[in-house]
């Protein structure tokens, strides 16, 4: 079910899940007052350190969604959740602008909305008849 919602990514030696969670959709809509001005404030950064801790501060958030996800399912296999010094210290800059990829890729999915269009005759795509309109 979460597999879908996830993108992948490692740090150190470790794989990390990422995926958009409503919690972590709710720590991002307080720190950036929504999804859509986290693209502009990662991308407006006003100095590279600061572009720097945004990403650290997302990664962070993200991959700490799947373990708490699992600690939740796993009460007697509780995992650590990786701090924003680990993710600092295990990464390289250029890691981290390759990740930005990975942490697109996982805003998609989290909010991707699967919509089934449909032509004005009324017919659904793939030829199944929706009902009409009436008015």
């Amino acid at each position: 079910m979460l597999d879908d919602r996830i993108a992948v990514i490692k740090i150190g030696d470790a794989e990390y899940e990422l995926i958009l969670t409503t919690k972590a959709t709710k720590a991002i809509a307080g720190r950036y007052g929504g999804l859509e001005d986290l693209g502009e404030k990662l991308m407006k950064a006003e100095n590279f350190e600061m572009a720097l801790e945004e990403i650290v501060w997302l990664l962070t958030l993200l991959a700490n969604q799947s373990i708490m996800i699992h600690n939740l399912k796993n009460k007697n296999e509780v995992r650590d959740l990786i701090t924003e010094d680990e993710v600092e210290l295990l990464t390289t800059p250029l890691e981290l602008a390759s990740y930005k990829e990975a942490i697109t890729e996982c805003m998609f999915k989290g909010t991707a909305r699967h919509i089934e269009s449909e032509p004005e005759d009324g017919a659904a795509v793939g030829g199944k008849q929706k009902n009409a309109k009436t008015g």
